[in-house]
């Protein structure tokens, strides 16, 4: 039962041991956020699923980029096409609710939804992540 519960409880464990590491260092952990890919067909539904984001509070900041092309195998053929790129800002510990969300508002059968961690950046700027995407 003990075992059992520290397996459960690690992630809120891990995440409190961050927190209290990056204040006591007032140094940015790395990996402690995230940025995330996801393709759009259009404007539209880019502007969207930003919105939505947002709304849900599930990022501090979305970028979404212009019409670029892409190409891509998809079931065995070759496909060419224009997409939006979104890249979302937030905590590494929301990705999972992140890519949850938007497979279940997003049209394509199999969105793309990646993530990077954020290595390094302005602390004050990686500090204004934190304060807008609530914790877990």
């Amino acid at each position: 039962e003990v075992l059992t519960l520290l397996v459960l409880m690690y992630p809120l464990l891990w995440g409190l041991a961050l927190q209290l590491h990056s204040a006591v260092t007032g140094r940015y952990i790395p990996g402690t956020h995230s940025i995330a890919f996801v393709s759009c067909l259009n404007e539209q539904i880019a502007r969207d699923i930003a919105r939505a984001i947002m709304d849900k509070r599930l990022a501090a900041y979305v970028n979404i980029l212009p019409k670029s092309s892409a190409l891509y195998f998809w079931k065995g053929e070759l496909e060419e096409s224009t997409e939006i790129l979104l890249l979302v800002k937030t905590r590494t510990s929301k990705i999972g609710e992140l890519s949850n969300y938007v497979r279940s508002i997003h049209p394509f059968e199999m969105p793309e939804i990646i993530s990077l961690p954020i290595d390094q950046g302005n602390p004050v700027y990686l500090k204004w992540i934190e304060e807008n995407v609530p914790r877990d």
